[in-house]
C-alpha cells in the first residue's frame, strides 16, 4: 500500500511539473516574440479540436450510461399518484437535459469557432438588452411552470384521504415496523398513548376507548386491498424513520412526536406485478429510507396487496390484540366492560377476578367486593 501512495504522489508531482511548464510556454508565448505565438496558435488548434471531440464523445458517453441504466429503473408505478410523480420528473428530466446540451454544445462549438486566431481581434459588447432579456425570460417562464405543476402534484397528493379510505397505521422503532389495523367490526383505528407501550402493546393502543377493542397488529406484512384509498398514518417510537414503498412511490418521514400521514390508491395487485415483470419472486416492500442506527438494513416489511375479498378474509382471521393478552382487560372502563367481553376469552370476561365476602353483625349481612 505505501508503494501505491507513493508511486501516486510522483505521478501527481510529474504531472503538476508538466502542468507548470505548459502554462510558462504559454504566458511566454502570449508576452514573448513574435516567433513564439507560432507555438500557442498550435496549441489553440489542439485544444479548439479537443472540445469538439470532447463534446462528440461526452454525448456518446452520456447516452450509452443512461440506455445501460434502464434496466435497473423501478417499473412503471403501481399507483396513479405514482405515474404523474414519474411524468413530472421525466418531463424536467427532458427540459434541463435538453438546457444542458445546448448550453454545452455552445459552450464548445464556440470554443472552437472562436479560439485565438492571428491578426484575429475579438469583438467587445459592454451590454446586449436583449439577449440578457431572452436568457432570463425564457428559463424564467419555464422554471415558472415547472414549479407550478410541481405544487398542483403536491397539493393533489398531500390532500386530505377520501371519507371511504380504508386506515392503517404503521409505527417505525428500531429496528423494524409495526401495522396496527382496524378490527373488522367498526373498521376505525382506537387512540393509542405512547405511556401504554410495553412488550405486547408495541403501538401503545389504548383501551379506553372501544374503537380499540377490536385491533390487531403485525410486525411482518402490511395487507391493502387493491384499487381502494388507503390512507396511512405513520408514528416513530424513537428515532427518525422515513416509509418508503419504491414500487408505489410512497415515502414520507416517520417522525417521533409527531404523527405524519400519506395516502394512496394501489391498483396493480402483488400477483399482477409478478406476472408484469414476469418474476414471481417478486413482492412490494416497505423499508426506512432514514439512517436510524446499525440496524437500518432490517428495517423492511412486506406488502400484500390483493383483492378486496381476500383481504376481508385476511383480517376475519386475525386476533384483535385484546384478545390475545387479555389481561388488559384491566384498563378497559368498567361502562365498556360489557361491548369489550366478545374480545375476550371466557374465563377473562367473567366476574371471576372478584370475590365476595360476607359478614354477619348484629344480623345485618353486608356484602364487599374484592377486586
Amino acid at each position: 500500500m505505501v508503494y501505491i501512495v507513493g508511486l501516486l504522489a510522483v505521478i501527481f508531482l510529474a504531472l503538476a511539473a508538466l502542468v507548470v511548464s505548459r502554462m510558462a510556454a504559454v504566458v511566454r508565448g502570449v508576452n514573448g516574440p513574435e516567433e513564439e505565438n507560432s507555438y500557442t496558435g498550435y496549441s489553440n488548434k489542439i485544444n479548439g479540436a479537443m472540445f469538439l471531440v470532447f463534446l462528440v464523445l461526452g454525448t456518446i458517453a452520456a447516452t450509452w450510461s443512461f440506455l445501460h441504466s434502464t434496466q435497473y429503473f423501478l417499473p412503471e408505478a403501481a399507483s396513479p399518484h405514482g405515474r404523474r410523480t414519474d411524468s413530472l420528473f421525466w418531463i424536467c428530466m427532458a427540459i434541463v437535459t435538453a438546457a444542458f446540451l445546448i448550453t454545452n454544445a455552445v459552450l464548445f462549438i464556440f470554443s472552437y469557432m472562436y479560439q485565438a486566431k492571428k491578426g484575429y481581434k475579438a469583438a467587445y459588447y459592454p451590454e446586449n438588452h436583449k439577449l440578457e432579456l431572452i436568457w432570463t425570460v425564457i428559463p424564467a417562464i419555464v422554471m415558472a411552470i415547472m414549479v407550478f405543476t410541481g405544487w398542483r402534484a403536491w397539493r393533489d397528493i398531500m390532500s386530505e384521504a377520501p371519507a371511504n379510505a380504508q386506515e392503517v397505521e404503521i409505527v417505525g422503532k428500531q429496528f423494524n415496523w409495526i401495522v396496527r389495523y382496524p378490527g373488522v367490526d367498526d373498521n376505525k383505528l382506537g387512540n393509542f398513548n405512547y405511556k401504554l407501550i410495553d412488550n405486547n402493546n408495541d403501538t401503545g393502543i389504548d383501551f379506553s376507548d372501544e374503537k380499540a377493542f377490536d385491533d390487531f397488529t403485525s410486525t411482518t406484512e402490511l395487507h391493502i386491498p387493491v384499487g381502494k384509498p388507503i390512507a396511512l398514518k405513520i408514528r416513530a417510537r424513537d428515532v427518525l424513520h422515513s416509509v418508503f414503498i419504491p414500487h408505489l412511490r410512497v415515502k414520507m418521514d416517520a417522525v417521533p412526536g409527531m404523527p405524519t400521514r400519506f395516502w394512496f390508491v394501489a391498483d396493480k395487485t402483488t400477483e399482477q406485478m409478478k406476472n408484469e415483470l414476469n418474476n414471481q419472486d417478486f413482492t412490494y416492500e416497505i423499508a426506512c429510507t432514514e439512517i436510524c442506527g446499525r440496524g437500518h438494513f432490517s428495517m423492511r416489511i412486506r406488502l400484500i396487496v390483493e383483492d378486496e375479498e381476500s383481504w376481508k378474509k385476511w383480517c376475519a382471521e386475525q386476533k384483535p390484540l385484546l384478545t390475545s393478552f387479555p389481561e388488559y382487560a384491566s384498563r378497559i372502563p368498567a361502562n365498556l366492560k360489557a361491548k369489550a367481553a366478545k374480545y375476550l376469552p371466557a374465563d377473562a370476561a367473567a366476574p371471576s377476578d372478584s370475590t365476595t365476602a360476607s359478614t354477619e353483625q348484629g344480623g345485618v349481612s353486608a356484602s364487599v367486593s374484592l377486586r
